[in-house]
C-alpha cells in the first residue's frame, strides 16, 4: 500500500495532461525509482509547465494512447507532441524524445549539439536501451515482487 501511496505522489506533484492540457506528454514507467527521479529531473529544467507527466500504468494511457502496446511503452519512455491542446501523431521513444527535449527546453539546450550529430541516431538508441533495460537493476522498483513475469523478465535479464 506505501508504494502506491509513493507512485501517487510522484504523479501527484507533476504536471499531468489533466492539469496542464497544452503541454507535450512524457509516459513514462511510474513503477521504477529511475524514471521516476528522471521525470522529477525534467519537471525541474522545464520550469514553464512545457511538459505534462503521466505513468505507463495509469489508466489515461490505455484509454487515451491506444496506438502504444504496454510492451512499446515498458521498453523506453516517450514524448507526443503537443500543438495548440491537441496531441499530435508523432510518437519519439527513448533516444528521440530526449533529442526532441534538448530542443523544447532551454536549461537543456547545452546537450543539443551532442544529441544532433548526424548519422548517430542509431547509437544514442542503442545507448538509451542498454540504460532502460536495466534501469530496475540501477535504482529498483516502487513495487515488489515484480507485478508479472514479463516485467521481471524484460529488466532483470540480458
Amino acid at each position: 500500500m506505501v508504494e502506491n501511496q509513493t507512485i501517487d505522489k510522484v504523479t501527484n506533484d507533476l504536471p499531468s495532461p489533466l492539469t496542464s492540457p497544452n503541454a507535450d506528454l512524457v509516459i513514462y514507467d511510474g513503477t521504477c525509482n529511475f524514471c521516476s527521479s528522471q521525470v522529477r529531473n525534467l519537471y525541474r529544467l522545464d520550469g514553464r509547465n512545457r511538459l505534462a507527466f503521466i505513468s505507463l500504468h495509469d489508466p489515461f494511457v490505455t484509454e487515451q494512447i491506444t496506438d502504444l502496446t504496454h510492451q512499446q511503452l515498458m521498453e523506453q519512455i516517450f514524448l507526443i507532441p503537443n500543438h495548440d491542446g491537441e496531441y499530435s501523431d508523432r510518437r519519439l521513444g527513448g533516444a528521440a524524445a530526449i533529442k526532441y527535449l534538448t530542443l523544447r527546453l532551454p536549461k537543456l539546450w547545452i546537450l543539443a549539439p551532442l544529441f544532433h550529430v548526424p548519422f548517430t541516431g542509431s547509437l544514442q538508441q542503442w545507448a538509451y536501451r542498454q540504460i532502460a533495460k536495466r534501469r530496475y537493476k540501477i535504482a529498483g522498483k516502487k513495487n515488489d515482487p515484480c507485478d508479472d513475469q514479463t516485467t521481471c523478465d524484460l529488466h532483470f535479464h540480458d
